[in-house]
């Protein structure tokens, strides 16, 4: 079934309106709001055909209008990615294990860098002039800046001590859920987690494990968390019983059963949850050098911190140099897209890796075990389960995950679909988000109002927007032998294409990016092959439509005919 019927956590944290109770529970109720959205994609793309027939006018100004919404789109996106890519190689660059060190010594690191400002105003006075920023000062300028973030920082964190957590006090658990990987998918990915600049004794690893599982993943999640249990504060290996009811199959029941077992042992040991700050991996994740200091940074200093997720970049580039070109796309562009989303955090939402605070969990009992779908869920379920007060703060730091590779080409290409099918069968969570909205009167009209349509917007431009501004220039000239005659007619595919070749800046912008990204070739490739990850961006039209469009309008359909789609887990495969 659908989540929208069957996460029943939601009721027990919400404060409920009478006035819509008996609505929301009606199964025709259900059903409709699981159409609406395929009806909606399905309107939008018979339409222009059907129009282009009997009133190609209103056809031809409605392309050109979205045409001139999607090139202001396309610009903005670009401006995001360009500034997100800035923001996150600046985070890199900044030491996080010092800022951490701020939060135990406020006072001495205040002195330390005003005692640096004023050193630097002595001897070049002129830094503090905003006409610095060019020419040779430049580099004072941006010293002077720099400084004087950091004292507005620090100040800020003297200002609020009372509420900033000691950063001694907070311990981390990592649940990596696996099901079917071998050996050499899983054990790097632990053995990232000796690589960040974060006490591994301050890091609690529990390798959550299916009993439906083959056994020879069982036997590596057990034999992993017995060689380096020494090496964590705590690290196990915990098996999520098959067949429990009211769970459908899929990583949401898996990691709630890790967790609700090391919470009730570390609560056992007096741990207050507060102080314990839970990330969710896959077994393919390997998280950045510094991403524990980063988290442990912000969730210290946030005083809401209960009611915030925090998200890093996922970057799909642990195999980027072996995958097809089509998932390279694939790869890189979901890259890029969730960077750009983090420019945007009020747009922000939980995607596969992602950390919230045991105290956060405890609230909302865990993740959903009725879901396929988890990670966005999860946050829907935590804002309507804190009335509306909940947001998710981006880290601006990556955690590297796989793109998609099976072991054939064929086999690649059937598990890029589902993959991305079932990453936009988020669009289920639209029923349920509406009808808790609609019971929950705690939340202001406009805030819920303006969630739900980011929501139902964001999923039917996934699955239309590609082929509108493919193939919707084209229709009326070929559909309508007597509009055809018309010289606007002509026009129409020509000035599409302009528009197209205008937005191509943002596309050389996307490539730029993704070339000087790339992690470094390995030595089984030679240096050519870069050349083949440059080439291949002319494949972006037809992986849009076969792979992403697709995939998405497959979801909706499904959710709108009842066809509710059960939890696919995405093979993971290195070449060597």
């Amino acid at each position: 079934m659908s989540s929208s019927a069957t996460d029943s956590s939601f009721k027990k944290s919400t404060k409920p309106s009478v006035r819509y109770q008996p609505l929301v529970d009606r199964r025709w109720f259900i059903r409709a709001l699981e159409i609406l959205p395929g009806v909606t994609t399905w309107l939008l793309l018979v339409l222009p055909v059907v129009l282009s027939i009997f009133a190609p006018m209103v056809v031809v100004y409605g392309i050109i209008a979205f045409y001139l919404f999607w090139l202001l789109r396309a610009f903005r996106y670009s401006s995001y990615l360009i500034l997100g890519y800035r923001t996150m190689g600046k985070v890199e660059r900044t030491d996080w294990s010092e800022r951490v060190d701020w939060l135990r010594h406020p006072d001495e690191y205040l002195a330390k860098a005003e005692r640096r400002m004023r050193d630097l105003l002595r001897t070049h006075p002129s830094a503090a002039s905003r006409w610095q920023s060019f020419g040779s000062n430049s580099q004072y300028r941006q010293r002077y800046l720099e400084l004087h973030n950091q004292i507005q920082t620090l100040r800020d964190i003297q200002g609020r001590q009372t509420a900033t957590l000691d950063p001694d006090s907070i311990y981390h658990v990592v649940i990596m859920a696996v099901y079917n990987e071998a050996r050499d998918i899983i054990e790097p990915s632990v053995k990232a987690l000796f690589d960040v600049d974060y006490p591994a004794k301050k890091i609690m690893l529990a390798i959550a494990y299916e009993e439906r599982g083959p056994e020879e993943t069982k036997q590596v999640a057990r034999e992993l968390a017995d060689r380096y249990a020494d090496r964590f504060g705590l690290c196990v290996a915990i098996e999520h019983p098959d067949g429990i009811a009211g769970e459908v199959i899929g990583k949401g029941g898996n990691i709630t059963n890790a967790g609700r077992q090391l919470a009730e042992q570390l609560q056992g040991q007096g741990l207050d949850p507060e102080r314990v700050v839970v990330t969710t991996f896959d077994s393919d994740h390997r998280a950045s050098r510094q991403y524990f200091s980063v988290l442990t940074y912000l969730y210290c200093i946030d005083p809401n911190r209960s009611r915030k997720s925090f998200q890093p970049v996922p970057m799909f580039y642990n195999n980027i140099w072996d995958a097809p070109a089509p998932m390279r796309i694939i790869a890189t562009n979901n890259s890029f897209w969730h960077l750009i989303e983090t420019m945007r955090p009020h747009r922000l939402r939980n995607f596969s890796a992602h950390a919230q605070g045991l105290r956060a969990l405890l609230d909302t009992d865990f993740w959903s075990v009725s879901t396929p779908v988890e990670d966005g869920h999860q946050y829907w379920r935590s804002w309507l389960a804190f009335d509306g007060d909940h947001q998710v703060v981006p880290m601006y730091t990556p955690v590297f995950q796989d793109a998609v590779l099976a072991e054939t080409y064929p086999k690649t290409f059937v598990a890029q679909y589902k993959q991305l099918r079932r990453w936009a069968y988020g669009i289920s969570d639209f029923p349920y988000v509406v009808r808790h909205c609609l019971i929950n009167s705690r939340i202001g009209f406009w805030n819920k109002s303006v969630h739900v349509f980011r929501l139902l917007e964001g999923h039917i431009a996934w699955s239309t927007t590609a082929l509108i501004v493919t193939f919707g220039a084209w229709l009326p000239l070929f559909l309508n032998e007597r509009f055809s005659r018309q010289e606007l007619a002509h026009q129409l595919p020509v000035i599409a294409s302009n528009l197209q070749n205008i937005a191509l800046v943002g596309l050389i912008i996307m490539v730029a990016i993704s070339m000087i990204s790339l992690p470094p070739r390995p030595a089984r490739y030679r240096s050519s092959r870069r050349l083949f990850l440059l080439l291949q961006w002319v494949l972006v039209p037809v992986v849009s439509i076969a792979f992403s469009a697709t995939a998405a309008i497959d979801a909706q359909t499904r959710l709108m005919l009842g066809k509710y789609l059960a939890f696919q887990v995405t093979p993971k495969s290195r070449r060597k």
